[in-house]
């Protein structure tokens, strides 16, 4: 019996001592469900991230070990999967979360667990939290330019925000009505419509919009409409004839990856706005993508934005871990604001003391491959805003937290926010 209670002490500190021999990276991307569309990718991603840094040595003189788990497309899932990889499998930093309603479950973990997220999805903003590092466009990043383009190059006057009835589109259609309303635009111009996670009937809301497309003005679509339900509104579009260039599409979630299980021809035309695309030609972008295609062993593999988010904020990370000379959540969240590298469009990213970061904004019409072309962009990069400038109780906030250590500080009463 004492040979085999020393056995099992023995094999626990060598399985002890196994572990303290990597950093453990976590992966919080839905595998399953409505969000597996557009998530499953960027777990695969993370993994060849892992694998590359790996090839040049690891980190810190340790191997890097991917911990993958499947949340499910179930918000409250995300949760306790966050905590089991933060408390279980003692991950230094977590990449994941698509939908802003995951990003919001998790968010009190890793408050409560003092650990790291890297978010790499367009999301609504408002918000600033000093465990979470926002690598996704910001809606003056995204959204408002989105709009800009349409208004001077489209000419358009109508405008039908539709979207996922969940955060994210709500948030960010809140925005975009009081800055078109800014601009002039009358609220009998403006129609809004929500529909549920994988709506799938969309012969109705269509047929409303030819409607309200009918009236003599110019009229867009701004879709912030997500996950696999993106397929049946592109098909029932095409299905009642709705052309670019009558009602164009521009849409904040439908990349390479959703338009990969499309027939795009009658779409060819419609718009994206995203901060990167596989079409953007940059020697960057030719050894990324060269990368992804090997360790996929699919030549077919496409690449997309929130991909090259992850791409960013990874390599932020393994270069604040490096100059910290440790993963402590502390030192690193202290360590990255100023932290620059390479984006794949040929700028530089930086993070930011809001945990934002620096990007370039890109229009793109779809092409009949599924690839998109660039018809417009910035000339530099865009540093992200954390609170929006067209919302009453958010125009007056800023987030720093280098200087003010602060997520929502009021610039009015100089008072940090709860």
């Amino acid at each position: 019996m004492a040979l085999t209670a020393a056995a099992l002490v023995s094999s626990a500190t060598a399985q002890a001592a196994k572990a303290e021999e990597t950093i453990k990276v976590g992966v919080l991307h839905s595998l399953s469900g409505t969000m597996a569309i557009s998530e499953t990718t960027l777990k695969d991603v993370m993994l060849m991230l892992v694998a590359e840094q790996n090839k040049k040595g690891g980190l810190l003189g340790k191997k890097l070990e991917a911990v993958v788990v499947d949340p499910a497309s179930n918000w409250p899932l995300f949760a306790e999967k966050a905590r089991e990889l933060i408390s279980q499998h003692k991950v230094s930093a977590v990449f994941g979360a698509w939908t802003s309603v995951s990003r919001k479950s998790v968010l009190p973990v890793f408050k409560e667990l003092n650990s790291i997220l890297f978010y790499p999805v367009q999301y609504e903003g408002e918000e600033s939290e000093r465990n979470v590092f926002y690598t996704g466009a910001a809606p003056n990043q995204q959204a408002i330019p989105a709009v800009d383009y349409l208004a001077k190059e489209e000419k358009v006057e109508r405008w039908v925000l539709a979207g996922t009835d969940y955060v994210y589109p709500r948030t960010t259609n809140k925005i975009l009505e009081a800055y078109l309303k800014s601009k002039g635009v009358k609220t009998e111009d403006i129609m809004i419509s929500y529909t549920p996670f994988g709506h799938s009937d969309w012969q109705t809301i269509v047929a409303d919009i030819k409607k309200f497309g009918s009236a003599g003005k110019k009229t867009a679509v701004v879709s912030t409409i997500n996950g696999d339900a993106n397929v049946p509104f592109y098909k029932e579009l095409a299905n009642q004839g709705v052309k670019a260039t009558d009602i164009p599409v521009v849409a904040f979630s439908v990349g390479e990856e959703e338009l990969a299980g499309i027939d795009t021809k009658p779409l060819v035309g419609h718009l994206a706005a995203w901060n990167y695309f596989q079409s953007v030609e940059t020697p960057e972008n030719k050894a990324f993508i060269e990368k992804w295609k090997d360790f996929t062993k699919n030549a077919k593999r496409v690449t997309n934005d929130p991909m090259e988010a992850h791409v960013v904020g990874f390599n932020m990370w393994v270069k604040a871990v490096e100059k910290a000379g440790t993963t402590d959540p502390d030192k690193v969240i202290d360590t990255i604001i100023g932290v620059q590298v390479p984006n794949l469009t040929g700028g530089v990213s930086e993070m930011l003391p809001n945990h934002h970061i620096t990007k370039p904004v890109l229009i793109g019409e779809i092409k009949d491959d599924g690839q998109f072309d660039t018809v417009w962009q910035t000339d530099g990069l865009v540093p992200g805003e954390a609170w929006s400038k067209h919302l009453e109780g958010s125009k007056d906030l800023i987030a720093d937290w280098k200087t003010l250590k602060c997520g929502n500080y009021n610039t009015v009463t100089k008072k940090c926010g709860a």
